[in-house]
């Protein structure tokens, strides 16, 4: 089984990516295959809203989007973690959710059969992240596995 954490912190040494080291090898102790890809650490452009992609087979931006998104759609089970930045998710899960516009457009099916989510947040914006992040996969089919809030400081 492979386990795909997709890390929307910017911070390499925050709560978010603590809690998914955590959960990943928890995950490696069962016998799964894992993989953490943390978005600041890759170039993912924002979409540009142009409409075009129905008309490609993919995205026509050429950064590290594509890879990650094949990633994503052959994991077969996904970790989504972000701090809530500004009553939401990061910037950076933002723009790696409005770049699964292509797939969406295409109704393609991702095969993982479960999802994690990990929020981290001092106080507010638990809940909008937590909508966020459940619309996302709802627009794929993919159950919802495990939800893991803390709050704190968020990192």
């Amino acid at each position: 089984m492979k386990i795909l954490a997709i890390v929307g912190s910017p911070r390499l040494d925050g709560n978010t990516n603590f809690l998914v080291d955590q959960a990943l090898d928890e995950a490696k102790k069962l016998g799964a295959e894992t993989e953490k890809i943390v978005l600041s650490q890759h170039k993912v452009n924002p979409c540009l809203g142009h409409d075009d992609c129905p008309s490609f087979a993919s995205c026509t931006q050429k950064d590290d989007a594509g890879w990650i998104l094949d990633r994503f759609r052959e994991a077969d089970g996904v970790i989504l973690a972000s701090p809530v930045y500004y009553y939401n998710v990061s910037a950076q899960m933002k723009a790696f959710i409005d770049r699964n516009y292509f797939i969406y457009k295409h109704d393609q099916k991702y095969r993982a059969r479960a999802v994690g989510i990990i929020i981290v947040a001092e106080q507010e914006g638990i809940e909008d992240t937590l909508y966020t992040l459940r619309q996302f996969i709802a627009d794929f089919n993919v159950e919802e596995n495990k939800v893991f809030i803390t709050s704190g400081y968020a990192n």
